[in-house]
């Protein structure tokens, strides 16, 4: 089989995901220490393959979900290099909703909605680039301030990463502080879109089905490996979002 030859899921071996992790690892350390400065050209993937004694595939695993974090840009026939720093970033903390519902002045409160432990589906494969016999905790979650629905959480978390989450009790601690606590998160996306609440959401967020809401996609790694993703959907009238912004050279 050649390098380029992607095997079949079940022959992707444990070995695959750890030397996966390894390389993500090394490529992102030289480039958060600047040892590769923006611009810097990443080796050939057959290079990396052959550096690291593995299949072109895992290599080229990586380098997708550095791309997708920003750290490089893949150019066609050109190759793959360090990303550039953007002129203009918007930072977006990772906030606990406790915090951000005692900001209001009412009292939070939150309550399980569903728990369930299973092999992932594909669409929760994607959301969390895992391979096809992954296992994930889905645990559905409703905030409240005061009376009210603040926020409807749905996550996902990667079971062969933090395994203890199967048998975590989540009626005391929220997920997201629960993980913070015990697998404090290297890297994260966010992903900001409107939606218009469905039957199920609307019932849970106490609004008419079709409600414009804010919709925040929150993807963590650790190490870089995947840790969890969350979908966090707020009634749009009810909540906004405060971003700072930082200009290229401080002025």
């Amino acid at each position: 089989m050649s390098d380029d030859a992607a095997p079949p899921p079940d022959a992707v071996t444990g070995t695959d995901r750890t030397l996966h992790q390894r390389i993500l690892s090394d490529i992102e350390t030289r480039i958060v220490s600047g040892e590769w400065p923006p611009g810097h050209r990443l080796p050939f993937e057959v290079d990396l393959a052959r550096q690291y004694g593995c299949a072109r595939m895992t290599v080229n695993k990586v380098m997708t979900q550095l791309a997708k974090a920003g750290l490089v840009e893949r150019r066609r026939k050109s190759g793959t290099f360090v990303a550039q720093p953007r002129a203009q970033a918007a930072i977006l903390e990772i906030h606990d909703i406790s915090r951000e519902v005692e900001q209001t002045g009412l009292p939070y409160s939150y309550a399980i909605v569903a728990h369930a432990v299973h092999r992932a589906t594909a669409a929760e494969r994607a959301r969390l680039d895992l391979d096809g016999s992954a296992r994930v905790l889905a645990v559905t979650a409703l905030h409240r301030a005061g009376p009210a629905p603040f926020c409807l959480e749905e996550r996902l978390i990667n079971l062969s990463a933090v395994p203890e989450a199967a048998d975590a009790d989540f009626s005391a601690t929220a997920p997201g502080r629960w993980l913070v606590e015990r697998v404090p998160w290297s890297a994260a996306e966010h992903r900001i879109h409107a939606a218009s609440a469905d039957a199920s959401t609307a019932a849970r967020l106490a609004v008419q089905p079709g409600t414009a809401c804010l919709v925040v996609e929150r993807r963590t790694w650790h190490n870089g490996g995947p840790i969890t993703h969350a979908t966090f959907t707020y009634p749009g009238e009810r909540h906004s979002l405060v971003a700072s912004f930082t200009p290229a050279g401080g002025g």
